[in-house]
Protein backbone atom coordinates (compact mmCIF):
# COMPACT_ATOMS: atom_id res chain seq x y z
CA UNK A 1 0.00 0.00 0.00
CA UNK A 2 2.55 2.27 -0.31
CA UNK A 3 2.38 3.74 -3.44
CA UNK A 4 -1.32 4.60 -2.09
CA UNK A 5 0.72 6.56 0.55
CA UNK A 6 2.91 8.16 -1.57
CA UNK A 7 -0.29 9.38 -3.78
CA UNK A 8 -2.61 10.48 -1.35
CA UNK A 9 0.21 12.28 0.85
CA UNK A 10 1.72 14.00 -2.05
CA UNK A 11 -0.69 15.98 -4.25
CA UNK A 12 2.00 17.25 -6.69
CA UNK A 13 3.14 13.39 -7.82
CA UNK A 14 -0.42 12.79 -7.27
CA UNK A 15 -1.44 15.21 -10.18
CA UNK A 16 2.08 14.75 -11.97
CA UNK A 17 0.96 10.89 -12.31
CA UNK A 18 -2.63 11.74 -13.17
CA UNK A 19 -1.02 14.16 -16.12
CA UNK A 20 1.44 11.59 -17.28
CA UNK A 21 -1.88 8.85 -17.85
CA UNK A 22 -3.37 11.30 -19.28
CA UNK A 23 -1.02 11.56 -21.70
CA UNK A 24 -0.97 7.56 -22.37
CA UNK A 25 -4.34 7.55 -22.49
CA UNK A 26 -4.55 10.53 -25.03
CA UNK A 27 -1.89 8.42 -27.46
CA UNK A 28 -4.70 5.65 -27.49
CA UNK A 29 -7.42 7.62 -27.58
CA UNK A 30 -5.90 8.68 -30.58
CA UNK A 31 -5.86 5.00 -31.93
CA UNK A 32 -9.63 4.81 -31.15
CA UNK A 33 -10.34 7.91 -32.96
CA UNK A 34 -9.05 6.80 -36.14
CA UNK A 35 -9.94 3.11 -35.85
CA UNK A 36 -12.65 2.32 -34.14
CA UNK A 37 -15.12 3.79 -36.93
CA UNK A 38 -13.24 1.92 -39.51
CA UNK A 39 -13.48 -1.41 -37.92
CA UNK A 40 -17.32 -0.71 -37.20
CA UNK A 41 -17.76 0.16 -41.16
CA UNK A 42 -15.95 -2.58 -42.27
CA UNK A 43 -17.86 -5.36 -39.96
CA UNK A 44 -21.22 -3.51 -41.04
CA UNK A 45 -19.98 -4.02 -45.31
CA UNK A 46 -19.40 -7.73 -44.16
CA UNK A 47 -22.64 -8.33 -42.55
CA UNK A 48 -24.64 -6.47 -45.31
CA UNK A 49 -22.87 -8.85 -48.01
CA UNK A 50 -23.70 -12.02 -46.48
CA UNK A 51 -27.56 -10.62 -45.58
CA UNK A 52 -27.76 -9.90 -49.30
CA UNK A 53 -26.05 -13.23 -50.09
CA UNK A 54 -23.39 -11.25 -51.81
CA UNK A 55 -19.10 -12.80 -52.09
CA UNK A 56 -17.51 -12.15 -49.05
CA UNK A 57 -14.43 -11.07 -50.07
CA UNK A 58 -11.21 -12.40 -48.51
CA UNK A 59 -10.44 -11.60 -44.61
CA UNK A 60 -8.52 -9.15 -44.77
CA UNK A 61 -5.45 -8.26 -42.19
CA UNK A 62 -6.04 -8.49 -38.97
CA UNK A 63 -7.17 -4.83 -38.36
CA UNK A 64 -8.21 -3.96 -34.66
CA UNK A 65 -7.30 -0.92 -31.48
CA UNK A 66 -3.54 -2.72 -31.07
CA UNK A 67 -2.91 -4.43 -34.22
CA UNK A 68 -0.77 -3.11 -36.54
CA UNK A 69 1.66 -1.08 -35.81
CA UNK A 70 0.94 2.98 -36.30
CA UNK A 71 2.05 3.92 -39.48
CA UNK A 72 2.46 7.32 -41.07
CA UNK A 73 -1.17 7.80 -43.47
CA UNK A 74 0.57 9.23 -46.25
CA UNK A 75 3.97 6.55 -47.02
CA UNK A 76 2.73 3.97 -44.74
CA UNK A 77 5.77 3.78 -42.75
CA UNK A 78 5.54 2.01 -39.40
CA UNK A 79 6.29 4.70 -36.41
CA UNK A 80 8.80 3.87 -34.13
CA UNK A 81 8.68 4.13 -30.72
CA UNK A 82 10.91 7.04 -30.49
CA UNK A 83 8.35 9.08 -32.69
CA UNK A 84 5.21 7.45 -30.79
CA UNK A 85 6.03 9.63 -27.46
CA UNK A 86 3.35 12.02 -26.57
CA UNK A 87 3.56 15.28 -27.47
CA UNK A 88 7.36 15.49 -27.37
CA UNK A 89 7.71 13.10 -30.89
CA UNK A 90 5.68 15.65 -32.02
CA UNK A 91 7.76 18.35 -31.20
CA UNK A 92 11.11 17.09 -32.43
CA UNK A 93 9.51 15.82 -35.69
CA UNK A 94 8.76 19.38 -35.83
CA UNK A 95 5.12 17.93 -36.85
CA UNK A 96 6.42 15.90 -39.95
CA UNK A 97 6.79 12.30 -40.60
CA UNK A 98 10.68 11.22 -39.99
CA UNK A 99 10.54 9.38 -43.70
CA UNK A 100 8.48 11.15 -45.68
CA UNK A 101 8.11 14.58 -44.14
CA UNK A 102 4.59 14.20 -44.91
CA UNK A 103 2.91 17.13 -42.22
CA UNK A 104 1.24 15.69 -39.23
CA UNK A 105 -1.81 16.22 -38.12
CA UNK A 106 -2.09 18.95 -35.29
CA UNK A 107 -5.05 16.62 -33.64
CA UNK A 108 -2.56 14.42 -32.06
CA UNK A 109 -1.13 16.45 -29.61
CA UNK A 110 -4.14 18.07 -29.24
CA UNK A 111 -5.77 14.94 -28.00
CA UNK A 112 -2.74 13.59 -25.81
CA UNK A 113 -2.57 17.77 -24.68
CA UNK A 114 -6.48 17.81 -23.58
CA UNK A 115 -6.94 14.46 -21.83
CA UNK A 116 -4.08 15.37 -19.34
CA UNK A 117 -5.54 18.37 -18.79
CA UNK A 118 -9.03 16.72 -17.74
CA UNK A 119 -7.16 14.11 -16.22
CA UNK A 120 -5.01 16.34 -13.95
CA UNK A 121 -8.48 18.69 -13.27
CA UNK A 122 -10.31 15.59 -11.90
CA UNK A 123 -7.95 14.22 -9.73
CA UNK A 124 -6.88 17.94 -8.66
CA UNK A 125 -11.19 18.57 -8.24
CA UNK A 126 -11.91 15.04 -6.24
CA UNK A 127 -8.25 14.21 -4.62
CA UNK A 128 -7.22 10.55 -4.42
CA UNK A 129 -10.17 9.23 -3.87
CA UNK A 130 -13.65 6.56 -5.67
CA UNK A 131 -14.33 9.62 -7.44
CA UNK A 132 -12.12 10.63 -8.89
CA UNK A 133 -11.60 7.32 -10.39
CA UNK A 134 -15.19 6.99 -11.61
CA UNK A 135 -13.99 10.67 -13.31
CA UNK A 136 -11.10 9.73 -15.24
CA UNK A 137 -12.97 6.79 -16.26
CA UNK A 138 -15.67 8.48 -17.35
CA UNK A 139 -13.12 11.14 -18.97
CA UNK A 140 -11.80 8.16 -21.01
CA UNK A 141 -15.54 7.40 -22.41
CA UNK A 142 -15.97 11.28 -23.29
CA UNK A 143 -13.00 12.16 -25.25
CA UNK A 144 -13.17 9.76 -27.79
CA UNK A 145 -16.49 9.96 -28.40
CA UNK A 146 -16.09 13.80 -29.18
CA UNK A 147 -14.10 13.36 -31.76
CA UNK A 148 -15.17 10.05 -33.57
CA UNK A 149 -18.75 12.27 -33.84
CA UNK A 150 -17.18 15.27 -35.40
CA UNK A 151 -15.31 13.09 -37.96
CA UNK A 152 -17.89 10.46 -38.73
CA UNK A 153 -20.86 11.84 -36.93
CA UNK A 154 -21.43 8.31 -35.24
CA UNK A 155 -21.18 7.71 -31.20
CA UNK A 156 -20.35 3.62 -30.76
CA UNK A 157 -22.22 1.65 -28.99
CA UNK A 158 -19.00 0.12 -27.98
CA UNK A 159 -19.00 2.60 -25.78
CA UNK A 160 -21.81 4.00 -24.86
CA UNK A 161 -23.65 1.25 -23.69
CA UNK A 162 -20.53 0.00 -21.83
CA UNK A 163 -19.88 3.42 -20.15
CA UNK A 164 -23.99 3.02 -19.15
CA UNK A 165 -23.55 -0.47 -17.36
CA UNK A 166 -20.14 0.91 -15.82
CA UNK A 167 -21.93 3.79 -14.15
CA UNK A 168 -24.21 1.72 -12.62
CA UNK A 169 -22.14 -0.04 -11.17
CA UNK A 170 -20.06 2.39 -9.81
CA UNK A 171 -23.16 3.78 -8.64
CA UNK A 172 -23.87 0.63 -6.86
CA UNK A 173 -21.27 1.82 -4.40
CA UNK A 174 -22.74 4.99 -4.15
CA UNK A 175 -19.52 6.84 -5.78
CA UNK A 176 -21.05 9.52 -7.91
CA UNK A 177 -24.78 9.05 -6.54
CA UNK A 178 -26.96 6.57 -5.49
CA UNK A 179 -27.75 3.55 -7.64
CA UNK A 180 -31.78 4.60 -7.72
CA UNK A 181 -30.81 8.10 -8.99
CA UNK A 182 -28.38 6.59 -11.77
CA UNK A 183 -30.72 4.10 -12.95
CA UNK A 184 -33.93 6.74 -13.69
CA UNK A 185 -30.91 8.66 -14.51
CA UNK A 186 -30.13 6.10 -17.51
CA UNK A 187 -33.63 6.05 -18.49
CA UNK A 188 -34.59 9.68 -18.49
CA UNK A 189 -31.75 10.46 -20.77
CA UNK A 190 -33.09 8.20 -23.29
CA UNK A 191 -36.56 9.17 -23.30
CA UNK A 192 -35.68 12.67 -23.10
CA UNK A 193 -33.78 12.64 -26.33
CA UNK A 194 -36.28 10.09 -28.00
CA UNK A 195 -39.33 11.96 -27.36
CA UNK A 196 -37.74 15.25 -28.83
CA UNK A 197 -36.25 13.01 -31.48
CA UNK A 198 -40.16 11.72 -32.55
CA UNK A 199 -41.59 15.18 -31.88
CA UNK A 200 -38.90 16.99 -33.92
CA UNK A 201 -39.49 14.25 -36.74
CA UNK A 202 -43.56 14.35 -36.59
CA UNK A 203 -44.00 18.12 -36.65
CA UNK A 204 -40.86 18.81 -40.18
CA UNK A 205 -40.76 15.14 -41.59
CA UNK A 206 -36.71 15.08 -40.67
CA UNK A 207 -34.82 13.42 -37.86
CA UNK A 208 -33.19 16.08 -35.90
CA UNK A 209 -30.60 12.90 -34.21
CA UNK A 210 -29.02 10.12 -33.92
CA UNK A 211 -30.26 7.18 -31.69
CA UNK A 212 -26.43 7.80 -30.26
CA UNK A 213 -27.33 11.14 -28.65
CA UNK A 214 -29.94 9.57 -26.74
CA UNK A 215 -27.88 6.49 -25.34
CA UNK A 216 -25.03 8.97 -24.37
CA UNK A 217 -27.61 10.79 -22.56
CA UNK A 218 -28.58 7.75 -21.01
CA UNK A 219 -24.80 6.88 -20.07
CA UNK A 220 -24.32 10.02 -18.83
CA UNK A 221 -27.08 9.63 -16.48
CA UNK A 222 -25.80 6.46 -15.14
CA UNK A 223 -22.69 7.68 -14.06
CA UNK A 224 -24.22 11.61 -12.70
CA UNK A 225 -28.15 10.55 -11.87
CA UNK A 226 -31.38 12.00 -13.04
CA UNK A 227 -30.67 15.18 -11.77
CA UNK A 228 -28.23 16.92 -13.47
CA UNK A 229 -29.70 16.23 -16.84
CA UNK A 230 -31.39 18.80 -16.96
CA UNK A 231 -27.90 20.75 -16.64
CA UNK A 232 -26.49 18.53 -18.65
CA UNK A 233 -29.20 19.20 -22.08
CA UNK A 234 -29.55 23.01 -21.11
CA UNK A 235 -25.96 23.22 -21.30
CA UNK A 236 -25.36 21.49 -24.59
CA UNK A 237 -28.61 22.82 -26.24
CA UNK A 238 -27.28 26.47 -25.46
CA UNK A 239 -23.53 25.77 -26.25
CA UNK A 240 -24.78 23.68 -29.21
CA UNK A 241 -26.67 26.59 -30.90
CA UNK A 242 -23.84 29.20 -30.29
CA UNK A 243 -21.49 27.06 -32.67
CA UNK A 244 -24.10 26.13 -34.91
CA UNK A 245 -24.71 29.95 -35.60
CA UNK A 246 -21.03 30.45 -35.81
CA UNK A 247 -20.50 27.50 -38.12
CA UNK A 248 -23.55 28.93 -40.12
CA UNK A 249 -22.18 32.42 -40.35
CA UNK A 250 -18.64 32.00 -40.73
CA UNK A 251 -18.61 28.77 -43.38
CA UNK A 252 -19.90 27.38 -45.97
CA UNK A 253 -22.74 25.55 -44.57
CA UNK A 254 -26.49 25.53 -44.99
CA UNK A 255 -29.11 24.93 -42.75
CA UNK A 256 -29.46 21.04 -43.40
CA UNK A 257 -26.41 20.66 -42.67
CA UNK A 258 -26.06 18.20 -40.05
CA UNK A 259 -24.22 19.42 -36.96
CA UNK A 260 -23.00 16.51 -34.50
CA UNK A 261 -24.67 17.21 -31.08
CA UNK A 262 -22.50 14.62 -29.26
CA UNK A 263 -19.35 17.17 -28.73
CA UNK A 264 -21.69 19.41 -26.71
CA UNK A 265 -23.33 16.85 -24.55
CA UNK A 266 -19.93 14.83 -23.92
CA UNK A 267 -18.86 18.81 -23.06
CA UNK A 268 -21.88 19.57 -20.53
CA UNK A 269 -21.75 16.18 -19.32
CA UNK A 270 -17.91 16.70 -18.15
CA UNK A 271 -18.63 20.09 -17.00
CA UNK A 272 -21.97 18.66 -14.55
CA UNK A 273 -19.08 15.77 -13.51
CA UNK A 274 -16.90 18.72 -12.27
CA UNK A 275 -19.11 21.59 -10.73
CA UNK A 276 -22.96 19.80 -11.85
CA UNK A 277 -23.82 20.58 -7.91
CA UNK A 278 -22.53 24.14 -7.53
CA UNK A 279 -24.56 25.55 -10.93
CA UNK A 280 -27.52 23.44 -9.74
CA UNK A 281 -27.66 25.36 -5.76
CA UNK A 282 -26.10 28.61 -7.26
CA UNK A 283 -29.42 28.54 -9.69
CA UNK A 284 -31.51 27.66 -6.72
CA UNK A 285 -30.44 30.55 -4.53
CA UNK A 286 -30.85 32.46 -7.07
CA UNK A 287 -34.38 31.78 -8.53
CA UNK A 288 -35.19 31.94 -4.65
CA UNK A 289 -36.52 27.63 -4.88
CA UNK A 290 -35.67 26.20 -1.23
Amino acid sequence: MAIVEILSGNPLFYYCCAGFLGLMFGSFFNVIIYRLPRMMKAGWTQQCKELLELEVSRQPPEFSLVKPRSRCPHCDTPVGAMDNIPILSYLILRGRCRNCDARISWRYPFVEALTAAMFVTIAWSYGFTYQALAGLILTGLLVPMIFIDIDEQILPDSITLVGIWTGMLFNAFGVLTDLQSAVFGAIAGYLSLWSVYWAFKLLTGKEGMGYGDFKLLAMLGAWLGWQMLPLIILLSASVGAVFGIVILAIGDKSRDTPIPFGPYLCMAGWIALLVGDEIVSAYLQFSGIP
